[in-house]
């Protein structure tokens, strides 16, 4: 399996009763810092160049420091940050350790409100700069902001050029520094406009700061800003007042679940982590719907606002198929289906001889598809033993009821997932050496020469590992054919809502229909293709097309598959090789609530990723033909 990597997960906490609480219930003030740390590290699948952390204090006086923020990079960042936190605390004394009290007034992170963050870089930008909770301070506790997300937005352009019409200057070209500065600049616009009734009420002094704390609508903020978003998110703030929201894109792209009860208010991208950090029942955990958003006050009051209309759902279906923890009920089941989903097509790679073949899996995210295809052949098996047994008469022998109930599906560990390439080993020839065996294979596992292998992956995106180790270390065993079975569908465009895709030139599907345009003379497809594409450029948004489909109409899934084989192929390899794909119908029956599909059928749920996809394939073309 090819890594992919996906932006990002978060997590946020609210407590809801005062620190001493916890200190006299669970034994210690610390207790929302461990869960959120907890939160984390059950998250850790969905960011691993980086994490970061912030908390405020509710009631800080003034001149005391209210807001805080740790951040670190590297696959390490959540027992960093944490250690950093922890590091605070290594001096005190046993009874200052446990003085909820002592603890609000004088230690940092010692708050009531935390929120997390753990990054994957999609856009190769990096550097601890790029790492979130992002922060805008501001004298007024209430204009402090603090914002991280799980997001790509596709129209930074458009949002970029009109928050500079209106006399911004945000200090980097990248979507978080400018949606931080197009939330900071409305936060400023309603703290004002509450400033201004607080002092037509003639309130002076504190009383004014207490007017706007208790009266802020973080709704009116998210409406201004975010009407005009394109893209897939899930935004997290904290201010330091205290007030907290996360919000969802309309399309319901990015996926969050919140939790509440008397104690605690949580929100996570994941909802099983939520359930193993909480220990509470699924039935309890909610999914913020599309375009809507929670909050929660100074005062703890918990609330939900519709902040944009709901468009038509498209929920990521690669977070059930891939990056999303296969713990969750709904996502086990899904994924199981999807390994289950294949069984034909599989049984008509083998020509229905199970009895000559063994089953095995990619590791490591692949397993449970595993399982679901070997319930799926088991399925066909026992339906096949019926049918012999019928066959057989009323009065079967032992022995031949023996024989036909002996038959078992043969499967094994094959691939075992041996090395991680160091990135020190820069030399060609050493590193693709070293590549071919990032997999070992189980000696012995079939009989050489006359068995067939199958292996399910969850994806095939460029195939460069297939191509430089499975298949050929699959290929020591000498069976008589390798099935490699992906319980995804073909991958063909880029991904522009968070997942680290390969550029268009480099997916291994793209690659196979070029090639077949090629050999058919069908050059002029391209052609049309990038006419048709050129044509739209400086349209609006809302307009374009996504023509790159055209390269993959003259072609039915099987003659890609084919022609992938060939080019993914190592020469020397003595099997035969085929590649089945999951068919989208499939995976629409296998995640039925999760129509997200652009990455397989080129149908964005944005205009902003036609728009993004548009320029793709223009730069793609001019830079290989030179139109």
């Amino acid at each position: 399996m090819e890594q992919l990597k996906h932006e990002c997960g978060v997590a946020m906490i609210r407590l809801l009763k005062p620190l001493e609480y916890y200190e006299e219930k669970y034994g210690t003030w610390m207790y929302g810092l461990n869960k959120l740390y907890l939160l984390m590290e059950k998250q850790h699948n969905r960011g691993q160049e980086g994490a970061g952390l912030a908390c405020v204090k509710l009631e800080a006086s003034p001149g005391e420091e209210y807001m805080f923020r740790e951040r670190a990079l590297g696959s390490s960042a959540i027992t960093e940050i944490f250690g950093t936190v922890q590091s605070h605390f290594k001096d005190l004394t046993k009874e200052q350790l446990h003085d909820a009290e002592y603890a609000k007034r004088v230690l940092p992170f010692a708050g009531e409100v935390y929120m997390g963050h753990l990054r994957y870089s999609t856009t190769g930008k990096s550097g601890i700069s790029y790492v979130h909770p992002f922060l805008r301070r501001n004298n007024w506790r209430a204009k402090n902001l603090a914002l991280c997300g799980n997001f790509n937005m596709t129209n930074v352009d458009e949002i970029f050029a009109r928050i500079t019409a209106i006399g911004q200057h945000p200090r980097k070209y990248a979507d978080t520094y400018i949606i931080l500065e197009q939330l900071g600049h409305r936060l400023d616009r309603e703290v004002e406009r509450l400033f201004n009734l607080a002092e037509a009420e003639g309130l002076a002094g504190m009383d004014i700061t207490h007017y706007i704390e208790g009266y802020i609508d973080l709704a009116n903020v998210l409406r201004t800003s975010s009407k005009e978003w394109d893209g897939g998110y899930v935004m997290c703030g904290l201010t330091g007042s205290g007030e907290t929201f996360a919000v969802r894109d309309p399309w319901g792209i990015r996926t969050a679940f919140w939790y509440q009860d008397d104690e605690i208010a949580v929100l996570a991208s994941e909802r099983p982590v939520i359930q193993t950090a909480l220990n509470v029942p699924v039935g309890s955990i909610k999914e913020l719907q599309p375009g809507q958003a929670v909050f929660i006050n100074k005062s703890g009051k918990v609330r939900t606002a519709q902040i944009n209309k709901p468009r038509k759902m498209k929920p990521c279906s690669f977070e059930r198929i891939y990056f999303s923890r296969g713990s969750d009920t709904d996502i086990y089941r899904e994924r199981k289906l999807l390994g289950e989903k294949l069984v034909p097509n599989i049984l008509k790679a083998i020509d229905n001889d199970v009895n000559h073949t063994v089953f095995s899996f990619i590791p490591n995210t692949a397993e449970v598809a595993f399982y679901g295809m070997l319930q799926g052949l088991d399925n066909y098996l026992n339906e096949e033993k019926v049918q012999q047994i019928a066959a057989l008469g009323h009065s079967p022998s032992h022995e031949e009821l023996e024989h036909i109930l002996s038959r078992r599906i043969r499967s094994e560990k094959v691939a075992i997932k041996d090395i991680k390439l160091r990135t020190f080993i820069a030399e060609g020839n050493s590193r693709n050496d070293l590549a071919a065996h990032v997999y070992d294979i189980t000696y012995g596992s079939l009989v050489p020469g006359v068995d067939n292998l199958v292996v399910i992956d969850d994806s095939i995106v460029r195939g460069t590992t297939l191509r430089q180790s499975i298949i050929g270390i699959l290929d020591r065993l000498s069976p008589k054919k390798i099935v490699i079975v992906s319980s995804s569908p073909q991958v063909r465009y880029p991904d522009y809502y968070g997942i680290d895709m390969a550029r268009m030139s480099e997916f291994i599907a793209f690659k196979a229909a070029v090639e077949l345009l090629k050999e058919r003379e069908m050059r002029d497809v391209i052609a049309a293709a990038y006419r048709k594409s050129k044509e739209q450029v400086g349209l609006p948004k809302e307009q374009m097309v996504n023509y790159v489909k055209e390269i993959y109409a003259p072609f039915t899934d099987e003659e890609i598959s084919a022609k992938m084989v060939e080019l993914l192929t190592p020469k020397g390899t003595k099997a035969k090789v085929q590649i089945v794909y999951q068919p989208l119908e499939g995976l629409h029956e296998a995640c039925p609530k999760h129509a997200g599909d652009w990455y397989f059928s080129g149908d964005y749920p944005t205009p902003g990723g036609v728009k993004l996809l548009n320029k793709a394939f223009i730069d793609y073309v001019e830079q290989v033909y030179q139109f």
